[in-house]
């Protein structure tokens, strides 16, 4: 017969690292910034539209009521949210070139992270290229499948020196320096 503390013992999850991260890598929730958290809830949002095609305003409605909302960027939540939803065609039509297959076979996941990727390189230039990529990796990372997170970061590595060619061009010359 088992020894019935070790069969509990060996049912719980792995300890987490006092790193900020979880043991699959993503931040812990502790570690992320309001406008991280914003992204989430954006993320979370542009989903619902994308599939369940609501409405914008009622998207955003229930999205307010989340638990954590409170603690997350509201007024970048609602940039990206109003923003995306404005632009879907432009930000698409931006993606598409840059895509190995139609823009419908990509998970709705990648598909508005792609979106927020987009979008904040175009508009929000207040923040550095770098880290719209690792967010928007870290995002499919968390979100979405298995590998997902690798197509968003060669999607958007092929956009951002379309849309910050100089900043781009600034940061990869500094590097190999």
């Amino acid at each position: 017969m088992s020894d019935p503390q070790s069969t509990a013992a060996a049912k719980r999850p792995p300890r987490q690292s006092k790193t900020g991260l979880t043991a699959t890598g993503v931040r812990k929730a502790k570690a992320k910034s309001e406008r991280s958290r914003a992204r989430e809830f954006a993320l979370q949002a542009l989903y619902q539209k994308l599939v369940g095609r609501n409405a914008v305003s009622e998207i955003d409605a229930f999205t307010r009521e989340l638990a954590g909302f409170s603690k997350s960027d509201a007024a970048h939540f609602s940039v990206l949210l109003y923003g995306c939803s404005d632009e879907m065609a432009d930000l698409d039509a931006l993606i598409m070139p840059l895509l190995d297959r139609k823009l419908d076979e990509i998970s709705p996941i990648e598909h508005s992270v792609l979106w927020i990727g987009a979008f904040e390189l175009k508009h929000c230039l207040d923040v550095p290229w770098r880290v719209i990529l690792n967010e928007c990796i870290e995002l499919a990372k968390e979100f979405g499948g298995t590998d997902g997170y690798k197509y968003v970061n060669a999607v958007l590595n092929e956009l951002a020196p379309r849309l910050r060619a100089s900043e781009v061009g600034s940061d990869r010359l500094q590097a190999r320096q």
